[in-house]
């Protein structure tokens, strides 16, 4: 059955509700740094996926159908589970300006996964934007006293790999599991994945303050719960080239935050690549990431009300 156009109307309030979550994604640092024990990245990781897991899987009431727990662990372990250690590898060995350009690369790897798998060529107007975007983050980010560890430059590429196939993956594989259940076994499975590298790597976590306890349920109900139901919610409606992209909004929330909350200063310099981040944004969304007509809501993942 070909695809149906869409409203734009609608793609446009598609596009914002799931360019909701990266902006909260971006406000993770501020939360981690300013509110949380420090030197427990895996800890942080654990209580934000798992409590969001079981939270969403016990309230949707749905288990998987034997033919789907295959393909829900390996979503749970790319979008989740992998990526997170890959991203903490890369937090403690790279600068973050440094891992967030490798991590940009993210939307040209849909693209090529796209093409590869699916033969669906990108629209003529995404590839440039998209390096764009990451020159704009380059210009965002980087300093030249940037330094370029290989263990973390390659944990960062091999996180940008693993997230850009699960988002490629969780649109490919769509099921007819509901949204708020197909988010939470991937935070249950992600988060499962966590359990044995805090409990190894982590040192035990310290008697919490209110400001603490109020970050890990921050972290866990906005950033997980909330942020990745709209997240899969996204993908579900929109090319995942055009959702991808909108993966770079998290660095540039975090770099906002910081200059609004903690006083960093932003140089000219900055000013001109979150200009140009912005733009390579828009002009992917414009493009539609991808050849062809927007297709209308795919029945799945179906139910649940992130959207509101």
């Amino acid at each position: 059955m070909s695809p149906t156009l869409v409203p734009r109307a609608q793609v446009l309030r598609d596009t914002l509700w799931t360019a909701l979550a990266p902006v909260v994604w971006g406000s993770t640092y501020l939360v981690t740094t300013e509110w949380l024990p420090p030197d427990r990245p895996f800890t942080a990781a654990l209580l934000r996926a798992l409590p969001a897991g079981l939270l969403l899987s016990l309230a949707a009431r749905r288990l998987p159908r034997r033919g789907e727990w295959g393909r829900t662990l390996v979503l749970g372990a790319l979008n989740i589970g992998i990526f997170q250690a890959l991203l903490f590898i890369a937090a403690y060995r790279l600068p973050g300006g440094v891992a967030a350009v490798v991590g940009s690369i993210q939307p040209l790897l849909v693209m090529a996964l796209a093409w590869a798998v699916e033969r669906q060529a990108p629209a003529r107007l995404a590839i440039p934007a998209a390096l764009v975007g990451v020159g704009g983050m380059a210009l965002l980010l980087l300093s030249p006293q940037s330094s370029w560890d290989l263990l973390g430059v390659a944990a960062a590429l091999a996180g940008a790999v693993c997230m850009a196939a699960g988002t490629f993956l969780a649109r490919r594989w769509r099921t007819q599991v509901p949204l708020l259940a197909f988010t939470g076994w991937q935070l249950l499975v992600g988060g499962l994945m966590q359990l044995p590298l805090a409990w190894l790597l982590d040192p035990p976590l310290p008697p919490l303050a209110a400001s603490a306890i109020a970050g890990y349920a921050y972290l866990a109900l906005v950033g997980a719960v909330l942020a990745y139901a709209l997240w899969f919610r996204g993908l579900a409606r929109l090319p995942t080239v055009a959702v991808s992209s909108l993966g770079l909004l998290s660095p540039l929330t975090a770099v906002v935050l910081g200059w609004w909350l903690l006083g960093q200063r932003l140089g000219p310099t900055a000013l001109l690549g979150m200009g140009l981040v912005l733009g390579s944004v828009l002009a992917v969304q414009w493009s539609g990431g991808s050849g062809g007509p927007a297709a209308s809501p795919s029945p799945g993942p179906r139910g649940g009300s992130a959207s509101q």
